[in-house]
């Protein structure tokens, strides 16, 4: 029998998911090009296009998540946008 995972475990799995199912539409299974994180916040994080004041700081939020500049978003990077995502909405909801 599977085991129950817990809220916490839950969302890991949540993520891997969600990155295995963007990844790869290019090829590459183990990075996100810039067409699919593209894909993957418009479908994934609509608030945060909705929220953004202008297109360009989207753009810009974006080209900052390849933190080694090699045009692809690795599984570690997805995890920090993510990360830096989740501590801006705990923030702004525990004000």
């Amino acid at each position: 029998p599977a085991a129950i995972m817990s809220h916490l475990e839950m969302a890991m799995a949540t993520l891997i998911q969600t990155f295995d199912q963007y990844a790869g539409s290019d090829g590459k299974k183990s990075t996100l090009s810039k067409a699919e994180v593209k894909t993957l916040v418009e479908k994934e994080l609509p608030g945060l296009l909705k929220g953004a004041k202008n297109p360009d700081e989207v753009d810009k939020f974006l080209k900052n998540l390849d933190l080694n500049r090699d045009s692809e978003v690795d599984f570690q990077e997805f995890v920090m946008l993510i990360v830096v995502l989740t501590c801006a909405i705990h923030g702004r909801f525990c004000k």
